[in-house]
């Protein structure tokens, strides 16, 4: 069972998108900042992120930055819900981010981001 790392700072989104991949039969863990999230990597390695990119403590961008230079293997998505999120998300794609996804999606466009990234 693929284990999923999703970090966010919005608790609601987090726990929307944890639903949606446990439902999906995996295996998820939650961090409120990069900070956090790669902390907990490398407490317990994932097999793939899912990030936000507007977050305190450290930025998505950067925190893609890092992730790719610690984890270099390990797919990323970022997603987006601020108006300026367009624009950042091209970026966080050429940084590395496997898939992107602009905030709303449905359950059906996750998993399908989800499936690509894997």
């Amino acid at each position: 069972m693929p284990r999923i790392m999703v970090i966010d700072d919005e608790a609601a989104i987090r726990a929307m998108i944890e639903k949606i991949l446990i439902s999906a039969g995996h295996k998820v863990v939650v961090a409120g900042d990069g900070v956090e999230g790669v902390n907990q990597l490398r407490a317990s390695p994932a097999d793939l992120i899912v990030t936000d990119l507007f977050m305190p403590n450290q930025e998505g961008l950067d925190l893609i930055i890092q992730l790719r230079k610690e984890f270099p293997k390990v797919p990323i998505i970022a997603m987006s819900g601020k108006p300026a999120g367009g624009t950042l998300l091209d970026i966080a794609q050429r940084l590395g981010a496997v898939t992107i996804l602009q905030k709303p999606f449905s359950a059906e466009q996750f998993l399908e981001a989800v499936g690509k990234a894997f």
